[in-house]
């Protein structure tokens, strides 16, 4: 199988599944010794094993004589948002300190440009860690099915779509949007704008589905010139404020999709004299630092973010420990909760 228009040299489980006419979750129950398989099918994947002289990545490490115990955190940002952005150092805190607890080393790994992306999956191809966790992912990004693809274990923070095949961590992002919306209309609002997160990835699009859900239970008509698209940086939030200014001056609430956009959209409604929330309500989502640091504090859908960093560790740990079936994998959704404070 192909990574990047390059093979790795070794057969892969799916070219073991297509040779022995098998689905992938029945080659790996094979050599995984589950008695969940009929004789026949057990015949054809170890025919298809011996031909191609595909070696199990776990049991070659076996044979080694030891694990890594070392597993890579991607986050395929700048050091510049890495370390700007509460979100990341959450998601960081988490996943290490349940690392540590099991004497497992962190590699953290910034992806930056796509001879990064290659250099990474040639790592990866040498069996250096025992698994990979991924935060920010995007819809198109083909990392996580080439790690699974090298016989490794994946959990994702978020996810690519609804159908996700990798085993992930998320919270209740169409919640978070429309918990936003239903306290800004219960406050009196009826001009509600939203700032969303890039829209290639799955949680934003789940913000942007809960504020338009939470307009209908409000009885408020969706209005596409009061949705502006950002990028989770401050300075997107203060580019989609001002067009939201532009086009609908009349606005009286804005839910930002994260506490950062947030953010830049209060140093804009400043700058164009609206007070918040005299004028302008605000609510942001992740409440980070940053919302409790904001003048006036920023009312914030709470993510459990070092939480889901803890889960999507010990998720990888088990899966590393005792391997289930690719074709089932575990997932986590954690509850959001709206914490209001003076900025509605």
């Amino acid at each position: 199988m192909a990574v990047s228009g390059r093979r790795t040299g070794r057969p892969t489980l799916e070219e073991v599944a297509a040779l022995a006419g098998v689905g992938r979750g029945t080659v790996s129950r094979v050599i995984n010794g589950s008695p969940k398989v009929s004789d026949q099918a057990r015949k054809a994947v170890e025919q298809a094993v011996a031909q191609l002289g595909y070696v199990p990545n776990r049991a070659a490490r076996a044979l080694a004589g030891s694990r890594t115990d070392a597993v890579a955190l991607v986050v395929p940002e700048t050091e510049a948002r890495l370390f700007a952005e509460p979100y990341f150092l959450d998601i960081i805190r988490g996943v290490s300190a349940e690392l540590a607890a099991a004497d497992k080393q962190l590699l953290l790994t910034l992806i930056r440009s796509e001879q990064e992306r290659q250099r990474f999956e040639q790592y990866l191809a040498a069996q250096r860690v025992d698994g990979v966790l991924l935060v920010s992912v995007h819809a198109d990004d083909p990392l996580p099915d080439q790690v699974r693809a090298l016989g490794l274990p994946a959990v994702l923070n978020g996810r690519r779509t609804e159908d996700e095949r990798v085993a992930f961590v998320d919270s209740d992002n169409t919640g978070a949007g429309r918990a936003a919306v239903v306290h800004l209309a219960a406050r009196g609002r009826r001009t509600i704008a939203t700032i969303t997160g890039p829209l290639d990835m799955y949680g934003a699009r789940c913000r942007l589905d809960g504020y338009r859900e939470g307009l209908t239970e409000a009885g408020l008509a969706p209005d596409d010139g009061l949705v502006a698209t950002g990028d989770f940086t401050e300075e997107g939030g203060r580019r989609a404020m001002r067009e939201l200014l532009e086009r609908r001056p009349g606005v009286d609430a804005v839910f930002a999709a994260s506490d950062v956009m947030a953010a830049g959209a209060r140093a804009v409604l400043r700058e164009a004299g609206r007070r918040v929330p005299d004028d302008v309500a605000l609510v942001g989502v992740d409440d980070s630092a940053v919302a409790r640091l904001m003048d006036p504090p920023l009312t914030s859908v709470r993510q459990p973010i070092e939480e889901m960093g803890r889960t999507m560790a010990r998720l990888l740990l088990q899966e590393i420990a005792a391997p289930g079936d690719p074709d089932d994998q575990p997932r986590r959704m954690l509850p959001t909760e709206l914490v209001v404070r003076a900025s509605s």
